[in-house]
């Protein structure tokens, strides 16, 4: 089911549109499971290791989206909300697979 998501895009959010139910977020949450539900399923969060500071700041660079993150030497955290309704929304997991997916590539490369 991750797969399915990865191959999503995401949508633009225009604010007005309804978020996630607790229902809905937690079906999303199942697609990725390394991430925490957090915030009573307002936000979504993750933490990567990374060998070295340089590994961290380019899976920084690499994300597209406007999560807030950060990081430091060999650690970055994510973490995804739709700022236009301060709440989940399918986006935010079709932008955690993605970095996932970033993730492995530099883990592995």
């Amino acid at each position: 089911m991750a797969e399915a998501l990865a191959s999503k895009t995401c949508t633009p959010c225009r604010g007005g549109i309804p978020s996630l139910t607790r229902e809905q977020a937690e079906l999303f949450h199942g697609q990725v499971p390394d991430w925490q539900l957090l915030e009573d399923t307002r936000r979504i969060e993750r933490s990567f290791r990374f060998r070295n500071f340089r590994q961290a700041l380019t899976f920084v660079e690499a994300e597209g989206h406007h999560p807030t993150i950060s990081f430091g030497w060999g650690n970055a955290t994510v973490s995804l909300q739709t700022k236009k309704i301060k709440r989940l929304h399918e986006n935010d997991f079709i932008m955690a697979t993605k970095i996932d997916r970033i993730f492995t590539r530099l883990a592995t490369g």
